[in-house]
Parts: C-alpha cells; structure tokens; sequence
C-alpha cells in the first residue's frame, strides 16, 4: 500500500510500519534508518505489550507493513497472528532465517536479477536477507547467471563479519573486553544461512562456508577464491569483473570496483560502516589462473537494516526500481598498502 489520501482533510496519510522487536539490535538501527524517511510512518506498541498477542494483532490490522525482528520460532507466530487479520492482514518483511527459503515468500534482495525489485515490489511477503549470503549470493549469482560459474562448482566462501551481528550477548561479551580478537566459528558446516545462499546463488553443490567474527562492531568482507582453470573456458580475472560490472551497471547500492582494485593490497572491513552499500572487488592473477572475489559491506547496513529499509520503501512504492532513495555517494575505496 502505498500513501492514501485522507478523505475528511484532504490531506495525505503515510503509509504505516510496526517493527515487531524494535528493541533488538536490527530493529533500533532499521527503526533509525526510518526515521530519516520522512514519507513513513513508524508506530510502536507499549513496550509493556510487546509480547501481548491481541495488542500486537490490533496494531498489525493499523498498518500497511510489518517488520519482524524477532527470533524464527517467534516470526512464525507473528506471521499467524498476522493470518488471524484475513483480508486486513498487512504485508510483512520478516530480518529472521525463518522464511528465507520457504514457498510464497520473495528474497528481499532487489539485485538478485532484472525481475527481483519487481517482485518485492508486489510481494505481500518478503526475506530479508541474511548478511553473510548477501555477499556471497552478489558475488556468485552474477557469474552463475554468464554461465562463467558452474552450479556445481566446489566453492569456499570464507567471510569476517563484525560482532553487533552475533546478537546480544556477543556484543556485551565484546564490548565489556571478555571476547577473543578473532574466532572462527560454524566449525559443523551447518550455518543457518547456507540454504538461502545455495538456493539464490543457484548453486546445486553446497559450498564450504567459514565464518568468522573480529573484535570491531561493524563491516564485514566475504570472499571467495576460484582456481581457474578448473571453469570453463578458463576465464581471466577481468573476465569476471566485466560480467559482475554489467550486472549491477545499474545498481544504485552495489559497486564493482574495477580500478581501485588494480591498486589495492590490502582491504579495510570497516571502510563501509553507516551505509548501505556493497563493493564488489576482483583480485586476481592471470599467471597463476588464481583469482579472489570480495564482497564489503556493513553487516548491519546492506547486509540487514539498510536493506530492509531498501525493501520498505520498494513495497511502498516509494523508489524507483532497486529501492534505493536515490544514488548514494560512492567514495574512493581506501587503498592501504
């Protein structure tokens, strides 16, 4: 639904959106991010109600979208509390794994290809997606899809994201100094995120998938290295980097950073902090057949609350095609030598 005209003043009423477990990390950074969107409208329930199942259905029949950020076993009983409305239930964006890959729900990520803003756009249900596979699916699709990346190659996908994306006690670990500096983690290979990323990416081989946490709040780099000489017509590193730049040629959030690349060594985590963005970087070595995709994002932006509010807007019908309120700044990549 988007912005109704109200019929006793003329005036133009906003469209409405009710963050089920705003109080939580993703909640208060996408209830932030929606505070700086003047068209919408964000309403709260008492915080003595929160967990009250009729108050919390009245106020879901009041507004147009609901945004849950709340643990999987509990987004299930909001979207059938949210059933309970018929007719008068809203549109719902569920931030949990819980509907990621489940039938009649959208992929919150707009880029995915030419059709998926669309489809969030009409979606009466959409999965925001999870930080990690944002990254790993930016980087896998586009090549997928050019026929350069077999479904069935054997990836691993290794990634550092910073702590405010382990939930509470995480953050209270690290910030009260008890954490360790870097840890790996997901030692099973049972991540909740790889079904949404083998699934969106296209893959049919399940990747191996190393995620790791460093002691810095926010950012986070995915990447992937390829041998290749093991893929078809043995591409060469500009061969992937042109076909990931004509795929997003007209994002207004993901960058192929095709000359800064040529120049950098190292590569900063935190560089993309308090925004939206995703930087898509090829390294490579022609010589050697070796190559290393990078994907940097704010695991809270991009990679959580910014793109829910992405996909807010593009249910809305607030934006143009990517959701986006326009193009954001894309500053120099910092070079560190």
């Amino acid at each position: 639904m988007t912005a109704q005209t109200d019929t006793t003043t003329g005036a133009s009423a906003k469209p409405k959106v009710f963050i089920d477990g705003e109080a939580g990390t993703t909640g208060l950074e996408i209830r932030e991010r929606l505070a700086r969107v003047p068209e919408i409208e964000v309403v709260s329930i008492d915080p003595a109600k929160r967990k009250d199942a009729p108050a919390r259905k009245a106020l879901m029949a009041e507004v147009d979208v609901v945004v849950l950020c709340l643990p999987d076993a509990a987004a299930r009983e909001a979207v059938a509390l949210a059933d309970q409305l018929g007719d008068a239930s809203p549109r719902i964006l569920d931030a949990s794994t819980a509907h990621r890959v489940a039938p009649g729900w959208v992929y919150g990520f707009p880029e995915l290809d030419k059709n998926q803003s669309d489809a969030v756009r009409k979606a009466r249900r959409v999965a925001n997606p999870g930080c990690y596979p944002t990254g790993a699916i930016a980087l896998i699709r586009p090549l997928v899809d050019a026929g350069l990346l077999p479904p069935d190659t054997a990836l691993t996908i290794n990634a550092v994201s910073g702590y405010s994306g382990g939930g509470r006690t995480m953050i209270e670990a690290h910030e009260a100094g008890a954490a360790p500096s870097f840890e790996l983690y997901g030692l099973a290979m049972e991540h909740k995120h790889i079904p949404e990323l083998v699934q969106y990416a296209k893959l049919t081989r399940r990747p191996i998938f190393v995620p790791s946490v460093g002691h810095f709040r926010k950012g986070m780099l995915v990447s992937i290295p390829l041998h290749l000489d093991t893929l078809p017509g043995k591409p060469c590193p500009r061969d992937l980097e042109l076909a990931l730049a004509a795929h997003y040629r007209d994002s207004d959030l993901i960058s192929v950073m095709q000359e800064p690349a040529a120049k950098m060594t190292r590569l900063d985590a935190e560089s993309l902090n308090g925004t939206d963005r995703l930087e898509i970087f090829v390294f490579g070595n022609a010589a050697l057949n070796q190559a290393l995709l990078v994907a940097r994002l704010d695991n809270l932006g991009k990679g959580a609350s910014g793109a829910a509010v992405q996909n807010i807007r593009l249910m809305l019908g607030l934006d143009g095609p990517g959701g986006a309120r326009g193009r954001q700044p894309r500053e120099a990549a910092r070079v560190i030598t």
